[in-house]
């Protein structure tokens, strides 16, 4: 008997000694997991306002998951209206679309999710591009896209004048995307640290603009602002927040525009309206809310408050209607 409880037990701690291996040998030997900052980019870090004990920090103090309910625990693993039962109806656009565009005009064209490519003076700008089929480091570890089709394909995207990245969360920052993209992109405008997940993934180091909350760049004219943003970083086990995360202003010579990445409520939605309001149109996010993480994640109220705070005249949903990341009805944040 105790020589089959020590077998067993061997079999036991061997198994998950190899679980273990494989787990580092993935992320180790994986290039979507990305890199960390060296040099210059690690002591700007450091001498960050938002940078303290080895971290960044929210504004407010902030708790990812506010509350635990296991009783939900199974309704993570289950799709029944979290996800349609067929692929959603997308407005297909030919390369000819972004063709003689008139500098006069601002259009936003929306890709699903928070993917959506900004024309504005003459300039064609992608904010969050994710365009991959999974959020997630591996296909298995992730629910598919809500559509099985794009507007239109990554390799017929036009050339783009600048990237903006809100954080290095899967679901805004896609190792495949990057990858395909980063050719046909003249800048990438990224909050701190983010910089060295795009080296890593070979974008040129001159075409990078690291950014902390408040800092102001120019794209030929038009003004980029990294805003502060309720949220958090990390891509693997053990680097949570590690990356700054933000929101955008894109203030051009006719529109000005706000783009919220992904922030839970707080007084920034405020003080950015004061400081570089009033907006024409703003993209908040409007989906994968949930009660147990309130303070990273905006209710729909929320949102809608976080509108009037920054003095926006049109309000966009985005982070809804391509993936499944939380437990309510998929169609509920609109």
């Amino acid at each position: 008997m105790k020589r089959i409880l020590k077998m067993t037990l061997l079999i036991i701690v061997s198994a998950i000694g190899l679980v273990l291996i494989t787990g580092v040998l993935f992320v180790n030997m994986s290039p979507q997991f990305g890199a960390k900052s060296e040099g210059k980019s690690a002591e700007r870090m450091k001498n960050s306002p938002n940078y303290k004990d080895g971290k960044f920090h929210n504004l407010e103090e902030t708790v990812v998951m506010k509350s635990m309910s296991y009783g939900t625990i199974p309704d993570y693993f289950t799709n029944e209206g979290k996800m349609p039962d067929w692929s959603i109806p997308v407005v297909k656009v030919s390369s000819e679309y972004f063709e003689d565009h008139p500098d006069s005009l601002t259009r936003l064209t929306w890709f699903g999710h928070s993917a959506v490519l900004l024309e504005m003076d003459g300039k064609k700008i992608f904010l969050d591009p994710m365009l991959g089929e999974v959020p997630s480091p591996h296909p298995w570890l992730g629910s598919g896209r809500f559509n099985d089709t794009l507007p239109l394909p990554i390799e017929q995207l036009p050339h783009l004048d600048a990237v903006l990245i809100s954080h290095d969360h899967y679901d805004h920052l896609d190792y495949g995307s990057i990858v395909a993209l980063k050719d046909k992109v003249d800048k990438f405008f990224v909050p701190l640290g983010i910089g060295a997940h795009l080296k890593h993934w070979g974008v040129s180091e001159e075409k990078i603009t690291e950014l902390d909350w408040w800092q102001e760049a120019e794209l030929d004219g038009i003004k980029l602002v990294s805003t502060p943003a309720r949220h958090f970083s990390g891509r693997g086990l053990f680097d949570r927040y590690s990356t700054l995360w933000c929101s955008w202003v894109v203030r051009g010579e006719r529109s000005n525009i706000f783009f919220g990445g992904d922030s839970g409520y707080d007084s920034s939605f405020k003080q950015i309206g004061e400081k570089y309001g009033p907006f024409d149109f703003t993209m908040l996010e409007c989906g994968q809310y949930n009660e147990q993480w309130p303070e990273i994640h905006m209710m729909p109220e929320e949102t809608v408050q976080a509108n009037i705070d920054l003095n926006g005249k049109v309000m966009m949903p985005i982070h809804w209607g391509a993936f499944k990341l939380a437990l309510h009805p998929w169609e509920e944040p609109v």
